[in-house]
Formats: structure tokens, C-alpha cells, sequence
């Protein structure tokens, strides 16, 4: 590794971040919407660029707490690592590509670990320097970028361009950008999740733009949380549902976000290896897993090697259970279907 100067992020980690929490927070709190649903309370709010949920059963001090802490946590990792702030810590990171290391804290630097063993055990398809390929293949454009261009952006891309040690963080080229859209809404939703149990909450259910994590009961009696799995053929109906008790349920799929062009249908879901969007029959991926983070990084990894080398991912690694849906039929891994409410 390079030891290259460091750059201190004290005005981005520090002072300047606090302030963007405060303005985050602010935001966050005036789009929560409170309701009661047969699991407890629900309540709902936009944050990290998606609807966010918990549905708490506990005492009503308990669920104040959890919701004070929940805001609180979110605004602060919002403000910290949301790409779209000109002075979250996770900009300047990206503004000093080619130049000096920024400094990091024991957060960053775990978190940064955990997307290295990921990057590893998904053989390379999990890669959060893949953010070139991803503005190149913008869908909302509907524009199937050059050759040249997605060799130019590819040589962009690599997490082993990254250079980490304890304190800091270096991206080694121009043009290398970090975004942790692969596994930071899975992350914050086992943090908000930790919270909830901290906070004396008996059950609790997360999710974070249909990233989900559940412990303890519902409020309803049911021995479990049912969680309804999305059918990629009709999108907004489910095809089965899961009954879940202190575990995740993630799934990735290309048939939401994508543009048709050039005669064929381009997804939003890209394999770094090839720097194009995935095409090889794969529709959707669920996964049930410990937690979301993993549940989040197998359902894409998975997506991404299609249906064999996907499943064989999802069943390397315990705890996990997936299915995944290819063009004529499901392929799912021994135990799935053990999970499938009745």
C-alpha cells in the first residue's frame, strides 16, 4: 500500500457533517407518518433516498426511544455516506481520487472491511468502486454507452485500487469513486435493527426500501412475521410469503429500473467484471439470511452470476436460503421452501 499523505477529513467527519445531520434530521422528521398496523405501530419516513419503515411492538417509552435513536442514526449515516452531499465524509473521499488518503474513523474503516470480505466472497461482483459504470449506464437516460466509454469508465473501477489502513483511505486513480449503494441500506437496516433490541422494543420490523430485518414477535400473535415476496412477472403483487422471526429477507431484481434500446432491454443491475448490465436470464433473486447486510450482497452477488453459480453462492454460506427466478422456472436452495408461510 501507498503510504500517501493524509488529507484530514476533520471538517467533513466533524463539524461540517453534524450540521448536514442536523438538516437531514430536520428533513427526515417531516416526512414520518405514524399509523397502527395488526404487527404494532408503524411508523414511516423518506431517508437514505428511499421509504424507510419499522413496525415496533413494546412499551410506548420504548417505541419513543427507539424512534429518537432510529431518526437520530439514520440522519447521521445519511449525512455521512450519502453521496448526493457535496460534504458527506464519502464526497470528499471521492473528490480527492488521484490525490491525497482521507482520514477515517473505526466506523468507516469496518465498514470499508466488510465490503472488502464481500468484494472477496462474491468474487469480485460485489465492488463499490463500480460507481463510473453506474452513471455511464444511468437508465433514466436510455442511451447504451460506446465501447470506448465503457472501457474508459472500467478503468476506473477496482476495489483493489482502494487503498486502506487504520486512519485512512486513499482512491489511487482520477476518476475512482466509492458509493456504498451495494450494502449501506442493508447495513443501516441491521444498526436500526440492533437499536430496536437496545431500546427494550419485544418485536420490531425494518425495512428500507423492501430490505428487511424482523426480531422478536408481532404485535398479532403470530409466531413469526409474514413477508410477501414481490413476483417479478407482476410487479407489486407478491407470489408467496415468508414467515420470519430474527432474521433478513432481501431481494434483487433488474425488471423495476431499466430502458429498452437498440432492440433489447438494459437493467440497472451491472456486472464490474464486463462493466454491461446483467443479461443472462436471471429475473429476481430472494434471500433469507442472519442479516441484511448478508441477505442484501447475496441477492445482487447472486443476480449477477446467474442461476448455478448464484445458488451455489446463496448455499455457501450458512444461515442463508434463497430462490431464484429464471426465464421458465424457480431454483432454490434446499431449505427455502421450509420458510414459505402456509
Amino acid at each position: 500500500m501507498v503510504n500517501a499523505p493524509v488529507q484530514s477529513s476533520e471538517p467533513a467527519s466533524a463539524a461540517v457533517v453534524r450540521g448536514n445531520a442536523s438538516a437531514v434530521l430536520r428533513r427526515i422528521r417531516e416526512s414520518c407518518h405514524e399509523s397502527r398496523t395488526d404487527g404494532g405501530r408503524e411508523l414511516r419516513c423518506m431517508a437514505l433516498g428511499t421509504t424507510c419503515r419499522w413496525v415496533t411492538v413494546g412499551s410506548p417509552a420504548a417505541q419513543r426511544r427507539f424512534d429518537t435513536e432510529a431518526l437520530g442514526w439514520l440522519a447521521a449515516f445519511e449525512a455521512k455516506y450519502s453521496r448526493f452531499l457535496p460534504d458527506s465524509w464519502i464526497s470528499v473521499l471521492n473528490a480527492s481520487a488521484g490525490g491525497a488518503a482521507v482520514a477515517s474513523d473505526p466506523e468507516i474503516d469496518r465498514i470499508l472491511a466488510l465490503c472488502h470480505e464481500m468484494h472477496f466472497l462474491t468474487r469480485g461482483v460485489f465492488d463499490p468502486t463500480a460507481l463510473p459504470l453506474i452513471r455511464l449506464w444511468d437508465w433514466r437516460k436510455a442511451q447504451i454507452p460506446t465501447d470506448a466509454e465503457v472501457e474508459a469508465a472500467r478503468q476506473c473501477v477496482g476495489w483493489r485500487k482502494v487503498q486502506r489502513r487504520p486512519g485512512s483511505v486513499r482512491l489511487s486513480e482520477p476518476g475512482m469513486c466509492l458509493d456504498l449503494g451495494g450494502m449501506g441500506k442493508e447495513y443501516a437496516v441491521d444498526q436500526v435493527a440492533l437499536l430496536a433490541r437496545k431500546c427494550g422494543l419485544t418485536g420490531a420490523l425494518v425495512d428500507f426500501g423492501a430490505d428487511i430485518r424482523v426480531m422478536g414477535l408481532p404485535a398479532d400473535g403470530r409466531p413469526g412475521w409474514h413477508l410477501g415476496l414481490e413476483n417479478p412477472d407482476q410487479p407489486g403483487k407478491a407470489w408467496c410469503g415468508l414467515a420470519v422471526r430474527d432474521a433478513a429477507v432481501a431481494t434483487s431484481g433488474d425488471y423495476h429500473r431499466g430502458f429498452t434500446a437498440g432492440g433489447r432491454r438494459w437493467g440497472h443491475i451491472l456486472d464490474p467484471r464486463t462493466g454491461r448490465p446483467v443479461q443472462n436470464g436471471c429475473r429476481a433473486v430472494h434471500v433469507l439470511a442472519p442479516s441484511c447486510t448478508l441477505a442484501g450482497m447475496l441477492s445482487t452477488a447472486a443476480l449477477v452470476l446467474g442461476l448455478d453459480e448464484g445458488l451455489r453462492l446463496i448455499e455457501s454460506q450458512p444461515g442463508a436460503e434463497g430462490l431464484l427466478h429464471g426465464p421458465q422456472s424457480k431454483l432454490s436452495s434446499r431449505r427455502f421452501y421450509e420458510h414459505v408461510a402456509s
